[in-house]
């Protein structure tokens, strides 16, 4: 059974910083991995994505110079470093693997169950 798991998330400051990990089991992913979050109201928008190599690293504009994507093939773990964070970094965050591209999350077959981050400002 293929499952991605979440963690990392929670409550921080403006200006602090939270690391998201994202575990898969049951198979190892070839594709993209991916990082999304949706605020309430508003649709699951892109934010990070990584290539199986990690030789391909992609941000949206709104997190680029304060996210870096990384993973660890050994431990089959994404990880989403975020620093300088701001409220409207508010949202829940998602894992997504098995993507055919970086950006759509139509494009992606796996997903997590999502991990809250709250900044308060």
């Amino acid at each position: 059974q293929v499952q991605l798991v979440e963690s990392g998330g929670g409550l921080v400051q403006a200006g602090g910083s939270l690391r998201l990990s994202c575990a898969a089991s049951g198979r190892t992913f070839n594709g993209y991995t991916g990082w999304f979050r949706q605020a309430p109201g508003k649709e699951r928008e892109f934010v990070a994505a990584i290539t199986r190599s990690g030789g391909s690293t992609y941000y949206s504009d709104s997190v680029k110079g304060r996210f870096t994507i990384s993973r660890d093939n050994a431990k089959n773990t994404v990880y989403l470093h975020m620093n300088t964070l701001k409220p409207e970094d508010t949202a829940v965050y998602y894992c997504a693997a098995g993507g055919s591209g970086p950006y759509r999350p139509s494009d992606y077959y796996y997903w997590g169950q999502g991990t809250q981050v709250t900044v308060s400002s």
